[in-house]
């Protein structure tokens, strides 16, 4: 279905069930981007799974969607929600700027749509040990990538 309608979308949208976090411009998003059958797709920075989902819900059966991210926590939940698209999903621990080199191992060609949410999560604020929060103390750490070996406490 190359050019899916809002409409159609939306239905597909509601048939997935609910998000584990659903992020301010979803639907506004996944309409924009129209996902097909066959296409492929990139989250760039694809956190608990915000649009990941959505576009391949949208784009069912045969799409396929490359998932990276930095953040190892939030990729383990993206890895359990994401599970039911089987083969369809490659989540890969990466920056977005490692996207051509992903797409590479992939033998992916081209691509369809990329989505970039930039920005940090709900969950990076509201967990104190992440050093994101502004509202609980916590040591200052604010790294997107919590296994990383360098830190600014260290710093």
């Amino acid at each position: 279905m190359p050019n899916a309608s809002p409409r159609l979308i939306s239905r597909r949208i509601a048939k997935m069930g609910a998000a584990q976090h659903l992020p301010v411009l979803y639907k506004a998003i996944i309409t924009a981007l129209q996902p097909k059958d066959m296409g492929r797709y990139i989250d760039g920075t694809l956190g608990t799974n915000g649009h990941a989902a959505g576009i391949l819900a949208a784009s069912a059966p045969h799409s396929e969607l490359l998932g990276l991210d930095l953040d190892s926590q939030a990729l383990a939940i993206a890895r359990e929600s994401l599970a039911r698209f089987g083969e369809r999903v490659h989540i890969v621990q990466a920056s977005y700027t490692t996207m051509k080199q992903e797409v590479s191992k992939l033998g992916w060609g081209v691509v369809d749509g990329i989505v970039l949410d930039f920005g940090v999560s709900s969950m990076q604020l509201d967990t104190p040990e992440r050093g994101f929060s502004f509202l609980r103390d916590g040591p200052l750490d604010m790294r997107f990538n919590s296994d990383a070996l360098f830190s600014p406490l260290t710093w």
